[in-house]
């Protein structure tokens, strides 16, 4: 045991710059993994928290006030119900800011579907104007218990009650409306009523829907949503940081594992007289064995647990996403386990390539074996005498014959060092997406900046002459938008008419072409999945109890509402409702215009007719996603240097009998060091060019995937530019020279004797 450890700590002072790098990509990964589940656990948890506590209703269902819900109580598998609650469309003010609300008359607390107070106290029949306002729209407004919001374009007011936690979806500018719980004799106009089902099988929801429009009448049914639509939006961009952070925390602990792998039969063939010595003094081939795994596991344990204990203790102090996360998962029930599960993980999957590469050591035979006096392949090839007889460098052709000589050798180096750099390629292809988002919106379903909604007892064309005087807006496309139940009826989806024919809305398309004749459409991917269709099909839906048929042309990169929304032409959803008006407009901006500042100034133009919104850009949530994919990209770096080393290392030993020849021939130190450096350099070289190769197209691939899976649909993926690209290649190779400089050196200015020590 005690030769075990001083060969141990005799390797760990030769070797210390690797440790220190293996320890810290460790880390990294065991982080990165933690982070990950960590994402997961505050997607998911917080809105099931609610939904569970509040006794949540598996589906909520819009209908007309002249439908009579209480049938759906008889319905099967419907366990219970709430409401039917009378429900009206205002817009509320709090701060100088607007929000389109639905009010919801409530007049007790609801069993099912339960708001959950969070400050303040439920409504108080002696307060007929007061109001609970959901979580979200509290913090959109900035409303607190005792302040009072109005209604614009008329003189009521409303008293802020309480606040509190909803699992139906929350409130979103120009998308979802905010829900406000109200007495009912404060609905003074309903528009409509909202039940909610309880169901005995979540799984049977979408058979409960079908029955629920079957007993009420297609006509009779406005909008459905479902808890799973519910805890989709909630789990919002937190799911995607999650699968991101899993996705390349498990690349780089396979990485790790390859570089661990490639380090010690690197070491191994470093160290055969050595080797063969511990076997001849009597070293069993499990103790050597365990030399080198004991060695690696310690590695490997000590970032494990330096990570764990710094993102137990610190994780939650880091700023943004990232830290509430943590902080919600520090609470929840299986936090002990996954704090111990993925640590435990990495450390048997690094003791497992570890132990393969190991087991190599105990067959080494007790008695060193001579190696050949002429490797195989290590002639020069054709290619490289006419490279010397055309007068190169001697340095440069035969660093270059040496990268490639040893086929078996040079390939599993290229190829170990090779997968980090995939993987940084990857991690780049996801940055650049990202800031596609924002620098050219246009082509990824965002062609307008802003949203404007005006009272209803405003003229369209008052209001269209409003928003076009300002020099700034280029186009305002009116447009309406309404639910429609899908064929089948089991879900509702948004049926948009933007634009005329004269004056088409300007789609971000990735399939097809733009809709222009009558009937024409085009639809997001969602809506393709949903209804099972593809281009070209011609899909029927039901909008109140009209008809509407249209003929899918293309396919739009649509971030709303997960895709599934269809959208023609305003001229197109006249022909079947000729008193159509437009319930908003998108404005299209001049290049540089601020959308806020625009915002701000139609809104004081409107003297409080016009609610006026930025368009919501899926990106704004995936800021912190940058910060991830730059410690990514560090901890992959760290990987890619252990390979570096790695193959340095080797290359040097390998070619400590050749220096003697070297400098018969009469090269010089310099010109011998220019060998090595030159061999590292086109083993990196040709792992950047690898890595590119490889890592483009599977970004693309991955990214369009998870486009497919969110409803965006594929076709949003954007690859770096060139110039970062050559920068990664450039920083490989000239990384590689640098680290091959110095050991190269030293080894080309040694006396070496001609040993058995050297190693082919």
């Amino acid at each position: 045991m005690r030769a075990t450890l001083r060969w141990a700590h005799s390797d760990l002072r030769t070797h210390r710059g690797e440790a220190l790098f293996l320890v810290l990509a460790t880390a990294g990964i065991v982080a990165s993994l933690l982070l990950a589940t960590a994402l997961f656990g505050y997607a998911t948890n917080p809105w099931q928290r609610v939904f569970t506590q509040a006794r949540g209703a598996h589906v909520w269902i819009h209908t007309v006030p002249s439908a009579d819900a209480r049938e759906l109580a008889r319905l099967d598998g419907v366990e219970a119900v709430a409401g039917p609650y009378a429900t009206e469309s205002a817009t509320v003010s709090a701060r100088g800011t607007r929000a389109s609300v639905e009010l919801r008359g409530t007049p007790r607390l609801p069993s099912v579907g339960r708001p959950l107070l969070t400050a303040g106290h439920w409504l108080d029949p002696a307060e007929p104007d007061g109001v609970v306002l959901e979580s979200g729209l509290a913090r959109a407004l900035l409303a607190e218990p005792g302040d009072t919001l109005t209604l614009p374009g008329t003189a009521r007011t409303l008293t802020v009650e309480g606040i509190a936690e909803s699992a139906e979806p929350h409130y979103s500018p120009g998308e979802q409306p905010g829900l406000v719980w109200a007495l009912p004799s404060a609905v003074r106009a309903p528009g409509g009523q909202v039940t909610g089902l309880r169901l005995g099988d979540p799984a049977d929801t979408d058979y409960a829907v079908q029955r629920a429009v079957t007993v009420l009448g297609a006509g009779a049914v406005g909008e459905v949503s479902t808890w799973q639509q519910a805890r989709s939006e909630a789990q919002g961009d937190n799911r995607l940081l999650g699968q991101v952070l899993g996705l390349f925390g498990l690349g780089a602990l396979i990485a790790a594992g390859f570089a661990v792998h490639g380090a010690i039969a690197t070491r191994i063939r470093g160290h055969l007289r050595d080797l063969s010595v511990l076997k001849a003094i009597g070293f069993t081939p499990g103790q050597v064995v365990r030399v080198f795994l004991l060695q690696h596991l310690a590695y490997a344990l000590l970032g494990s647990v330096v990570a764990a204990a710094l993102t137990e203790a610190l994780g939650r102090r880091v700023p943004g996403r990232l830290g509430d996360a943590v902080g919600v998962w520090q609470g929840l029930p299986g936090h002990t386990l996954a704090l111990c599960a993925v640590p435990v993980g990495t450390v048997l999957f690094i003791g497992l390539t570890t132990g393969l590469a190991a087991w190599r050591a105990g067959r080494v035979p007790p008695v060193p074996v001579p190696r050949p006096s002429a490797t195989a392949g290590g002639r020069l090839t054709g290619l490289a005498r006419r490279a010397l007889g055309l007068r190169l460098p001697a340095a440069l052709v035969l660093g270059c014959h040496k990268a490639f000589a040893g086929r078996g050798r040079s390939l599993a180096s290229v190829a170990r060092l090779t997968l980090p750099l995939v993987l940084i390629v990857v991690a780049l292809s996801a940055w650049t997406t990202i800031d596609r988002f924002h620098s050219s919106p246009e082509r990824v379903g965002l062609p307008t900046a802003l949203t404007v909604r005006s009272d209803d007892a405003a003229d369209p064309a008052d209001v269209r002459s409003l928003l076009t005087r300002d020099s700034r807006v280029t186009a305002a496309y009116p447009g309406v938008e309404v639910a429609a139940l899908v064929p089948g009826q089991t879900g509702t989806i948004a049926l948009r008419g933007i634009g005329t024919r004269g004056e088409p809305y300007p789609y971000a398309l990735a399939e097809g072409r733009a809709a222009r004749g009558p009937d024409e459409a085009v639809a997001g991917q969602g809506l393709l999945d949903l209804l099972d269709a593809r281009v070209g099909d011609w899909v029927r839906m039901t909008v109140g109890d009209r008809p509407q048929i249209l003929h899918i042309v293309g396919r739009s990169i649509e971030p709303q509402n997960a895709g599934r929304v269809v959208t023609t032409s305003l001229d197109t959803l006249r022909e079947n409702d000729p008193g159509l008006s437009p319930a908003f407009y998108e404005l299209r901006l001049r290049p540089g215009a601020d959308a806020h500042r625009v915002a701000a100034a139609l809104t004081a133009a409107g003297q409080g007719r016009l609610d006026v919104h930025p368009v919501t850009n899926p990106a704004d949530g995936l800021s912190s996603l940058r910060a991830v994919v730059a410690g990514l990209i560090a901890v992959l770096a760290l990987i890619g240097l252990v390979e570096l080393l790695t193959a340095i290392g080797g290359s040097v030993r390998e070619g400590e009998r050749d220096v003697l020849a070297l400098r018969a021939i009469g090269m010089s130190p310099r010109q011998i060091t220019a060998i090595t450096v030159t061999a590292m350099s086109c083993t990196a070289l040709a792992a950047a060019v690898a890595g590119t190769a490889l890592g483009l197209p599977l970004a693309r691939r991955l990214i369009d995937a998870q486009g497919s899976s969110s409803g965006l649909g594929a076709g949003i993926a954007q690859s770096p530019s060139p110039g970062p690209l050559l920068l990664l290649g450039a920083a490989a190779v000239l990384g590689a020279a640098a680290l091959a400089a110095l050991p190269a050196s030293r080894a080309a200015r040694r006396r070496l004797a001609d040993t058995l020590s050297a190693v082919a």
